[in-house]
């Protein structure tokens, strides 16, 4: 039985003032995405394994919850929120032409996460422009995913945007099958150096194409990593891609965001619904990023809606363990009050939290227990946040 009254591996029970500290940063950085225009909207936390199927190009079938439900139909609780919505938004918003914009907040689920000392339960905050297909859209939303992280209270911090349409253009230009592709993006990725110069060599890839692969974990930097990139590539496609981040990065400056924005050219993404940018944002204290998003402009037309669209998500957990390691406070209302009455002074006390209440101020309500001696109280009110006892006793 003792085994009860623990959870699960991978999940946790969150109370106290950590508890009230999510709630409050949760609202807070929902309130930045309706600044900008965007509106809320709720998916079920499972539904049917298609709509996370390996054709929608998202996370592992092994890293999915799966259940039957009684008509013999497999659900997942879903590992992803963004296809969630572009099923919604295809079946709600068929013969909407002008662009939407989506915020959300929500729990997603990954069942291989505790194997690698990660939690199999997290909470993303985020936002989806569906119909927008131009670089004003992408521009508006990594500026968008700036202001996020300042609205948190971060102040150092990193976007790094990079573009899935410069990696493809050199696999296609070196004709690598999918496999090939699938592994080469990995290596990349890890920046394993010696490992894609020997899968190179092992498939037989030389020239401009290796080279170019073989550069791409040092792409890395300000704006003139473009031109770094252009010197390693006659591509027409590559080159149009790196023309497409010069122009966004200056759109970007009009925001006047650039300073928190760098190029990464060897930054890649698990998820295969990518088609333009993708980007993520770093800071110190955490390993993993704070947040990543981009560009998917086929996922919504494979549920019923050829709409192209850009997005991203704030990873709660991992933001929240970046600004306690830096000492960052969630800013938390003023503590509350506890009005502690004697017998027969019940109705005094009532009217007393019942003003107090009017005025904003969180009251709990107590009558005293001749048997506990102030102190006590004084110590329940320190351990809960409560910040001064009325006492009424007459």
């Amino acid at each position: 039985m003792d085994r009860l009254l623990h959870t699960p591996d991978g999940v946790r029970d969150i109370y106290g003032d950590e508890c009230a500290g999510r709630k409050l940063m949760k609202a807070s950085l929902v309130s930045e995405l309706h600044l900008y225009g965007y509106k809320d909207i709720e998916t079920p936390e499972f539904e049917f394994f298609d709509v996370f199927n390996t054709d929608r190009g998202t996370v592992s079938s092994r890293e999915m919850f799966k259940m039957t439900d009684r008509t013999g139909d497999t659900l997942v609780l879903r590992p992803d929120i963004t296809p969630s919505i572009a099923r919604a938004v295809s079946k709600y918003y068929q013969d909407e032409t002008i662009p939407l914009r989506f915020a959300y907040s929500g729990n997603v689920f990954r069942s291989g996460g505790a194997l690698q000392g990660k939690m199999r339960q997290t909470t993303q905050i985020g936002a989806e422009l569906v119909g927008d297909p131009g670089i004003e859209g992408d521009a508006e939303i990594i500026s968008l995913a700036v202001s996020m992280m300042l609205r948190s209270g971060l102040t150092d911090f990193q976007i790094d945007i990079g573009h899935v349409g410069f990696f493809r253009a050199l696999a296609k230009e070196s004709a690598l099958d999918g496999d090939s592709v699938g592994e080469l993006r990995e290596l990349i990725e890890s920046k394993n150096y010696f490992g894609i110069e020997s899968y190179l060599e092992d498939k037989g890839i030389k020239g401009e194409s290796a080279a170019a692969f073989i550069r791409m974990p040092e792409l890395f930097g300000s704006d003139d990593t473009l031109d770094k990139a252009r010197a390693l590539t006659s591509s027409p496609a590559a080159l149009e891609v790196l023309d497409y981040l010069d122009r966004l990065y200056d759109i970007v400056k009009d925001y006047g965001f650039e300073k928190y924005v760098t190029i990464d050219l060897g930054m890649l993404s698990e998820y295969n619904y990518y088609t333009g940018i993708i980007f993520k944002g770093y800071t110190y204290g955490s390993g993993d990023p704070v947040i990543q998003g981009g560009r998917y402009d086929r996922l919504i037309g494979q549920f019923g809606k050829e709409a192209a669209s850009v997005g991203f998500a704030v990873l709660l957990d991992e933001l929240l363990l970046a600004l306690s390691r830096q000492h960052i406070d969630i800013h938390v209302p003023e503590p509350g009050v506890m009005i502690l009455f004697e017998e027969g002074f019940r109705e005094k006390a009532i009217r007393e939290a019942g003003a107090l209440r009017s005025e904003g101020i969180s009251v709990t309500v107590l009558k005293r227990d001749p048997d506990r001696a102030m102190e006590d109280y004084e110590a329940y009110c320190k351990n809960y946040s409560i910040g001064r006892i009325e006492y009424i006793d007459c």
